[in-house]
């Protein structure tokens, strides 16, 4: 008896030393947390609004809005409402306007922001696209919205 208990006791100083230099080897990982830093506080609510303005035919590129254009667009409409930062992409979309139509093929700007939920912002994203449309005289500006959690 007084073997086993000796043999159980090796045994688990052994598994402790095993798992004190495996863990002293792994390297740390990094953890994300939801909390704000000094300059981001934590808010309890962001948004992620991605839209989607066309900018030309696909195919013609002397067609639609420029790239002049467009960034004169970002500085006096979008910059100004979203200060702290946005994401530009290059696209190509298309979309059909009526059942039967050949889908009309864009070159296309997709602007995502990231903001939180409040009454101005969601007017500011509104401004906008209402901006955009007066600009150019297009019908649309596709807005897509979903709840995000953000960490910075």
């Amino acid at each position: 008896m007084k073997s086993k208990t000796m043999f159980l006791a090796a045994a688990l100083v052994a598994l402790t030393l095993a798992a004190r230099f495996a863990s002293a080897d792994a390297p740390a990982q990094p953890t994300a947390t939801l909390q704000g830093d000094a300059a981001r506080p934590e808010a309890a609510h962001w948004l992620r609004s991605e839209l989607y303005f066309g900018v030309g035919t696909f195919g013609a590129p002397d067609d639609g809005i420029g790239e002049m254009r467009w960034r004169a667009f970002l500085d006096r409409e979008v910059t100004p409402r979203f200060p702290d930062g946005l994401t530009v992409l290059d696209a190509y979309g298309q979309w059909r306007g009526h059942v039967g139509e050949e889908p009309s093929r864009l070159r296309s700007k997709v602007l995502i922001i990231l903001y939180e939920d409040t009454a101005a912002n969601r007017a500011a994203i509104d401004a906008i696209r209402v901006a955009f449309k007066a600009a150019t005289h297009d019908k649309s500006v596709l807005l897509a919205t979903e709840h995000v959690d953000v960490s910075f």
